[in-house]
């Protein structure tokens, strides 16, 4: 893999500013803030891959994928069919050689899929540049979002620092809607698991904490999420 394809990681200090051109300043706010009306993880990535296409200089198509260490890669988001096949490809024989750049680089770039290593499945769809951006990383699992472009040598410099600063505003958003709905979550599961207590109470004619301790050993002794338990007392209980 010829390493001018890899992108050296760097902190935001070094990325480009644009203190005079404000059309692209307006076009990123505009994204980040159809990014942030998203309501779930799902809608976000969706969103995205959308956005790509618009914002990064010579993208055609987008898609985002997950990728797990020692395994293959799953698609979550894509513009097209093409690209949904593209971002699956590497599902259940392990991804093309390039991804494995990204477990060390936010960045890498596939200047020709026709010429290159680990470029062959993208050739025979007819996508002949890559560039792939991080958007979530730890030990395990990559989050990550690709343009594509069907003319090779598409991606430079530019295309690269604008997939960053992009790419900045997808990881904030998607942090963020993943909070709200974590929250929303655990509202709900706290109404429920309220709602199961109310009605052991009532029930077996015990207070709130005999309800909640017994509700607490029988998901123990059931080996079932407590949420679960709870909701199945709280549905047998509104079918009678």
């Amino acid at each position: 893999m010829p390493k001018r394809f890899v992108v050296p990681a760097s902190d935001f200090s070094e990325l480009p500013r644009f203190p005079g051109d404000l059309e692209l300043a307006e076009a990123l706010t505009t994204a980040a803030q159809q990014l942030h009306d998203t309501a779930t993880p799902h809608s976000t990535m969706r969103a995205a891959v959308r956005l790509a296409v618009g914002l990064l200089p010579g993208a055609e198509h987008a898609g985002i994928s997950v990728l797990e260490r020692g395994s293959g890669r799953s698609a979550v988001a894509w513009t097209d069919e093409v690209v949904r096949t593209a971002e699956a490809s590497g599902d259940g024989g392990g991804p093309e050689p390039y991804w494995d750049h990204l477990w060390h680089a936010p960045v890498v770039q596939l200047a020709d899929s026709e010429t290159e290593d680990g470029g062959a499945s993208l050739a025979g769809l007819g996508l002949r540049s890559a560039l792939a951006l991080r958007l979530r990383a730890d030990k395990r699992r990559l989050t990550v979002l690709t343009v594509y472009a069907r003319k090779p040598g598409v991606f430079d410099d530019a295309a690269t620092r604008v997939g960053r600063l992009f790419t900045a505003h997808v990881s904030l958003a998607l942090d963020s809607v993943t909070v709200r709905e974590q929250l929303t979550e655990a509202m709900r599961t706290r109404d429920l698991i309220g709602q199961a207590t109310g009605i052991l109470m009532e029930r077996l004619n015990i207070d709130a904490a005999e309800a909640f301790d017994s509700l607490v050993r029988a998901s123990q002794r059931e080996n079932v999420k407590l949420r679960d338990l709870a909701r199945r007392i709280v549905d047998a209980n509104n079918a009678t």
